[in-house]
C-alpha cells in the first residue's frame, strides 16, 4: 500500500469514536479522488476490514446489478460460493452472520451508487442497523461516497439515521505542507515554483498527486496529464459530472463556467447564465457547494461586523477552473496533438492564470495564513475575500483576503505569484486599492503581501507592508 500522508485529525477522530461503547456509524463525504476510502483503509489496519463498493451508475445498471456486485464481493471476502440476493435485507442479514465479536470495520463505498435505483435501500439499511447490528459492540460501519448531495439527503439529513451517526467527516484537500510532503516522499525534485504550478492545478487532491512522475519536471508532468491525447485530467471533468448528476448537470456546468470568470453575487451569477428567477437556482448552487466545488463567501459590514444579506460565490476547485479555462477550449487541438511539443509556460496568459489558481490554493489553507499573520482565530471578527461594490457614495474594489479582528484592525492581504522580481509597483497597486476602500473611522489597516518570487529591496526599504510573507514557507510547516 502507498505511503499515507496527512489526515491526522480525521484519524484521531476515528480512533476516539472507536473507544465508544456499542456499534458506531461513520459517514464520510468529499469530492471524487480525495481519498475517502483510502482514509478508512489506513484507519482499519490491524482490524478486521470488509469493503463493499457500488457499481458506477449508467443507464444500463439496475438495482439488481448492484445487489449482484455486492454478492460477488461478499463471496470473495468470505471464500464462499457465489450467492444471489434479490433483496437488500437478505444481503445485509447474510453479512450479519459473518460478523465476529472482534474489532471490525465495514465500509460501504460509493453508497449512493449502491442504493440510488432502489427506493427501499435506505429503509432496509436502517432496519439492519437498528435490529441486527446493535449486539456488535466493536463494529464500525462506514458510509462513504463522492455524491455528497445524495448522502446529505438520504443519510445525514434523513430521519432514518437521525441521532445514529457517531461521526461525520467532510474530507478536504490535503494542506500545502501535506502536499509538499507527498511530493517529497515520491521523490519529486522540482523547484518551489514548479511545486506550486502542480498544486495550483491538482488542488491538493491525493489521486491527482499520485499521477505525478518524480522523474519529470512540472512542465512535462502537466503536459502529460492535461495536454496530450488521453491525458488523465482531460476526461476527468466529464467523469465528475457524470458521477454526480448523470445527464442532468447542464445548469450545474453553466454555473461552473460562469464562476470560472470570477466571483459573483447570486443575482449576477443567475443573470450570467440567463436562468429565470426561482428558488431552484439557489438549490442548484447549493448542490455545487455541498460537492465542494463552489464556496459561498459571506460579506459583512466593516463598521458593525454584522453579516450582510449578500454573499459572493467563488469557484473553489482548482482542477475544475483550470479545465474550463485551458483544457476545454483547446480540447480538439489537444486530441489532434497540437500541444505535443509545446511548453505549457508558453501558453497565453499562463502566469496570470497561475496567479488566480494559487489564490484559490491559499484560500484553502486559511489556518496557515492566519498563523503567519500571527492572528489568533479567536480574535477574528470576520474573514473572507471581500468585494466593495461601486455605489454613488463609494468606489468599487476587490480584496484577495480581508481579515477583520475584534480590535478593529483590518489585514488587507494581496497574493502575488510571479517568476520575475516584484518591484515597488506592488505598493502603488495596494495603495490605490486602499484609497478606494471605505474604511470606518478609528479602524487600523495593515497591508500584507503573500508572494512567490523575489521581492525588490526597494519594497522592503519603503517599510510599507505590515508583513511580507514568502508562500514557500507555507510548505514547511
Amino acid at each position: 500500500m502507498k505511503t499515507f500522508i496527512g489526515r491526522e485529525n480525521e484519524l484521531n477522530n476515528l480512533k476516539q469514536i472507536a473507544k465508544m461503547q456499542g456499534p458506531k456509524l461513520v459517514v464520510i463525504k468529499g469530492r471524487r479522488r480525495i481519498g475517502k476510502s483510502r482514509l478508512i483503509e489506513e484507519f482499519s489496519k490491524n482490524k478486521h476490514f470488509l469493503s463493499f463498493s457500488g457499481l458506477a451508475p449508467t443507464k444500463a445498471i439496475t438495482a439488481q446489478d448492484q445487489r449482484d456486485a455486492f454478492a460477488r464481493q461478499f463471496a470473495q471476502h468470505f471464500k464462499v460460493p457465489p450467492l444471489s440476493f434479490t433483496d437488500w435485507s437478505d444481503a445485509f442479514n447474510h453479512l450479519s452472520l459473518h460478523i465476529k465479536g472482534i474489532e471490525t470495520v465495514i465500509l460501504f463505498d460509493e453508497i449512493s451508487w449502491m442504493g440510488h435505483k432502489d427506493p427501499t435501500f435506505i429503509p432496509k439499511l436502517k432496519i439492519w442497523w437498528d435490529l441486527y447490528l446493535q449486539k456488535f459492540s466493536q463494529l464500525i460501519l462506514v458510509f462513504c461516497g463522492s455524491v455528497s448531495i445524495w448522502i446529505e439527503k438520504n443519510i445525514i439529513n434523513s430521519t432514518a439515521f437521525f441521532g445514529r451517526i457517531s461521526l461525520q467527516i467532510d474530507l478536504a484537500p490535503l494542506s500545502l505542507p501535506e502536499c509538499a510532503q507527498f511530493l517529497k516522499t515520491i521523490g519529486f525534485k522540482g523547484s518551489t515554483y514548479e511545486i506550486f504550478e502542480i498544486l495550483s492545478i491538482t488542488g491538493g487532491i491525493p489521486w491527482y498527486l499520485e499521477k505525478i512522475n518524480p522523474m519529470e519536471m512540472a512542465d512535462a508532468n502537466l503536459k502529460r496529464l492535461c495536454f496530450v491525447k488521453d491525458g488523465i485530467l482531460i476526461g476527468e471533468f466529464d467523469r465528475i459530472f457524470s458521477d454526480l448528476f448523470g445527464g442532468h448537470g447542464k445548469t450545474h456546468k453553466d454555473i461552473i463556467h460562469s464562476l470560472g470568470d470570477g466571483s459573483k453575487t447570486l443575482s449576477i451569477l443567475r443573470e450570467s447564465i440567463d436562468y429565470p428567477r426561482s428558488g431552484t437556482f439557489s438549490e442548484l448552487l447549493q448542490d455545487l457547494i455541498i460537492c465542494g466545488f463552489v464556496t459561498k463567501h459571506y460579506q459583512w459590514s466593516l463598521k458593525t461586523g454584522h453579516i450582510s444579506k449578500q454573499s459572493i460565490y467563488r469557484l473553489t476547485d482548482c482542477y475544475l477552473r483550470f479545465y474550463i479555462k485551458y483544457i476545454e477550449p483547446n480540447r480538439l487541438k489537444i486530441e489532434q496533438g497540437t500541444y505535443q511539443d509545446l511548453s505549457i509556460n508558453q501558453l497565453a496568459g499562463w502566469e496570470s492564470m497561475m496567479g488566480i489558481q494559487v489564490e484559490s490554493l491559499l484560500l484553502q489553507n486559511r489556518p496557515l495564513l492566519l498563523k503567519f499573520l500571527s492572528i489568533n482565530p479567536a480574535d477574528i471578527a470576520n474573514d473572507n475575500p471581500y468585494i466593495q461594490h461601486k455605489t454613488t457614495r463609494q468606489r468599487g474594489c476587490q480584496i484577495d483576503y480581508l481579515v477583520q479582528t475584534r480590535s478593529h484592525n483590518l489585514f488587507l492581504c494581496e497574493f502575488k505569484f510571479k517568476r520575475r522580481n516584484i518591484g515597488p509597483e506592488i505598493i502603488e497597486s495596494v495603495q490605490d486599492k486602499i484609497s478606494r476602500f471605505s474604511i470606518p473611522k478609528g479602524f487600523g489597516i495593515a497591508p500584507v503581501l503573500f508572494h512567490l518570487g523575489d521581492v525588490s529591496d526597494r519594497v522592503y526599504e519603503k517599510n510599507y507592508f505590515y508583513k511580507i510573507i514568502n508562500i514557500e514557507d507555507l510548505l514547511l510547516i
